[in-house]
């Protein structure tokens, strides 16, 4: 009897030993590493010479510099822009593909396809395109605008680049969501007499809305931690109209050496999408359907 009770205890042990490696991963590349920069961002430190402590003095300094002030709030334009355009954009083709029209398939891989292109890629092209000498835009439009090297229009180049990018994706979340609809509520609002877009805005929307908050969601923190897109584009430029917080921090602890003051702006960043998704979270009991604390 002993002996079944300490066999049965052992294969009780036996998912802890199978999620051993994957606890070892965490500790060792997030919480780790994680806790270090912290204590990093506290400290003055080029990687070669001695670690010193330099109290509260990199976050004040961020605080006050006005280039710093200028990267948040192209974070924030960035961020903002590409959630709106990223939540709301999708929906519309996942609500027509939800129907049933010819060559859907097609279309659903015709739009998946830029989420699962590498971004070198898809940022080589963009760039062939919005050329100001030989890019097609300029060509179709018959202009001669500057497209990226333009103050005004580099970022709203890399927001439409961004949300084309996103679409697919969040496209596909969306026709999850919109499978999983009841079809005997759309034939009540049938007999009813309700029109398409009553229906839409009265029914689907409201019954979409925890799958809307979900994208919105994920939507944000991804906006704001985007890196690739602007280090491949335009470097932060022209004169930082481009630069945002990832891309800036990445530049002081690779470039400039100033590890204290990178790892600094690291914690800024997840103090500022920390206290957004909880500011998300608490909304969502007013749009959100059945949505409890």
């Amino acid at each position: 009897m002993k002996k079944n009770k300490f066999t049965l205890k052992k294969i009780e042990l036996i998912p802890l030993w199978l999620l051993l490696p994957s606890l070892a991963g965490c500790v060792i590349f997030i919480f780790i590493p994680s806790i270090c920069s912290f204590a990093l961002s506290f400290t003055s430190w080029n990687l070669i010479t001695e670690i010193k402590f330099a109290g509260l003095n990199n976050y004040i300094d961020l605080i006050l510099s006005e280039q710093f002030r200028l990267i948040l709030k192209n974070t924030i334009i960035y961020a903002v822009s590409v959630t709106i355009f990223g939540t709301i954009i999708p929906l519309i083709p996942a609500a027509i593909l939800n129907n049933k029209i010819r060559g859907k398939e097609f279309f659903k891989t015709a739009y998946f396809l830029p989420f699962i292109t590498p971004m070198i890629v898809a940022a080589m092209v963009w760039q062939w395109f919005f050329d100001p000498n030989i890019g097609l835009v300029n060509i179709i439009l018959k202009s001669n605008l500057q497209w990226l090297y333009d103050t005004k229009l580099a970022m709203p180049v890399l927001i439409f680049i961004s949300v084309w990018k996103l679409t697919g994706y969040n496209m596909i979340i969306y026709l999850s969501g919109f499978s999983s609809l009841s079809s005997q509520v759309y034939e009540a609002a049938k007999i009813d007499g309700a029109s398409c877009l009553k229906t839409f805005f009265k029914i689907t929307l409201p019954l979409m809305s925890p799958t809307i908050f979900f994208v919105l969601l994920i939507t944000t923190i991804s906006s704001f931690q985007v890196f690739d897109l602007i280090y491949l584009m335009t470097q932060g430029g022209p004169e930082n109209s481009t630069n945002i917080l990832v891309y800036w921090l990445y530049k002081n602890a690779f470039e400039f050496f100033n590890i204290g003051k990178a790892s600094a702006i690291a914690y800024i960043l997840f103090i500022f999408i920390f206290i957004l998704t909880i500011i998300q979270w608490k909304l969502r009991k007013r749009w959100v359907l059945n949505e409890k604390d």
